[in-house]
């Protein structure tokens, strides 16, 4: 076999290690953060859950922070792509006839059905959020994070409201920041009152709400 063939196979091999590793520290780290909190979770603890030293944590997360900024472009990505199939399958089946507040509420309800945001993720994030707000190092990454999520979250329901002829009445960032707001505070609702289940999806109060949210949102495109 060719030296340069060798060393490419041998690159790849070690990429998938890498990648292997990355995705079991991530998984634990979902794990402890979950159980013990961001701030006392350790590295050792983290490292410990996954199978592996010290060593290999810093060899792929320069900190616990780092990893969580990893856990959450992989928990987005998961329920970005679980959005964007519910457009596919949900939106064409509208029609033409304009939406009403009934109908409207009856399409929020199917997307929110689509959603499987369980109660370990909602802890962590609040868990983060928390982090952030004592410390102003992690804030400024904290506060990157959440933009970008919202302009990307943004993007896709804009497109989405826009196929059945609706427009957000103020800027759609802000329309969607207090969507998820809403929707956040139910998840946080349903935990509170005793969720004990891993899954909280769509929560009481985001059902009862969010349509109407939606509704008052949006006008119709002229």
């Amino acid at each position: 076999m060719p030296p340069e063939i060798e060393t490419a196979e041998t690159a790849q091999v070690e990429s998938a290690r890498r990648r292997k590793t990355r995705d079991r520290l991530i998984d634990a780290a979902y794990e402890v953060f979950a159980e013990t909190g961001v701030h006392a979770a350790s590295v050792e603890m983290i490292s410990e859950r996954a199978g592996f030293t010290r060593g290999a944590f810093y060899s792929n997360f320069a900190t616990k922070e780092e990893l969580f900024f990893a856990l959450a472009e992989r928990e987005n990505r998961i329920r970005f792509e679980r959005l964007q199939e519910g457009v596919d399958v949900i939106l064409p089946q509208v029609g033409e006839a304009a939406l009403t507040e009934r109908s409207l509420g009856e399409l929020v309800t199917r997307f929110l059905e689509l959603q499987s945001d369980d109660r370990r993720w909602c802890i962590v994030q609040s868990e983060f959020k928390l982090l952030a707000m004592r410390n102003a190092q992690v804030a400024a990454s904290y506060v990157a994070y959440q933009r970008n999520f919202l302009e990307q979250l943004t993007e896709q329901i804009d497109a989405a409201v826009g196929s059945v002829g609706l427009r957000f009445t103020i800027e759609p960032i802000e329309a969607i920041g207090i969507i998820v707001n809403l929707y956040e505070s139910a998840m946080q609702a349903a935990i509170l009152e005793g969720d004990d289940g891993d899954s909280v999806s769509a929560p009481p109060l985001a059902r009862a709400a969010l349509p109407a949210l939606v509704h008052a949102l949006t006008e119709p495109i002229s």
